[in-house]
């Protein structure tokens, strides 16, 4: 196993290990929505933005050196999958600080490239028989693993209810100052129609 074969576990463990930490310092008693929150954002943090920002350098920088680790040859493409993986990194990171809705959208967009990229190893291994570290080891498993958890997590999570934001409170009170001015002039309206 080649040593960028690797990454990806290293980052799961370093997503778990900080997971943990932060579960064991957090407040008490601990709350299952906060188990799931810390777990969300090092998801986010470590195996999908950090990696996604790893797999940008290798594609976009180092084009031959990844093509070779995946078993295949040096193509243009290369370019375009290294900057698809710098936005679902930023993203992933951006998401992981920000709210729940922030995060369902970055999980939809990096499930549907990272199970494709899957299942184009998967095709890979059947048709060519290519057993390289980086399209048959821990990447292939990292494709799935990855979006199955953070969905899954965020299925858990979306059962739960949403605190609400001080900007949602203000706009809903805005509305309702709004529909008793409309009240009163509806009212103002008839009174001055009938006389």
């Amino acid at each position: 196993m080649s040593q960028v074969s690797l990454v990806p576990i290293l980052l799961w463990v370093a997503a778990l290990v900080c997971w943990g930490v932060a579960v064991l310092r957090g407040p008490r008693p601990i709350l299952q929505a906060f188990v799931i929150d810390r777990l969300l954002r090092y998801l986010f943090i470590f195996p999908l933005g950090l990696l996604g920002l790893w797999a940008f350098a290798g594609h976009v920088f180092f084009p031959e050196r990844a093509a070779a680790d995946i078993g295949w040859s040096p193509s243009p493409f290369q370019f375009e999958v290294g900057y698809a993986n710098l936005g679902l990194g930023l993203a992933s990171l951006y998401a992981a600080f920000t709210t729940f809705y922030a995060r369902v959208a970055v999980a939809i967009a990096a499930s549907c490239f990272l199970i494709g990229a899957g299942i184009g190893h998967v095709h890979d291994i059947v048709t060519y028989g290519n057993l390289t570290s980086g399209n048959a080891g821990p990447i292939l498993v990292t494709d799935f693993l990855t979006p199955m958890a953070v969905l899954a997590l965020l299925l858990v999570a979306a059962r739960r209810p949403r605190p609400i934001s001080p900007d949602t409170l203000a706009l809903e009170a805005e509305a309702e100052v709004a529909r008793r001015a409309m009240r009163s002039y509806r009212e103002a309206l008839k009174k001055f129609v009938k006389e």
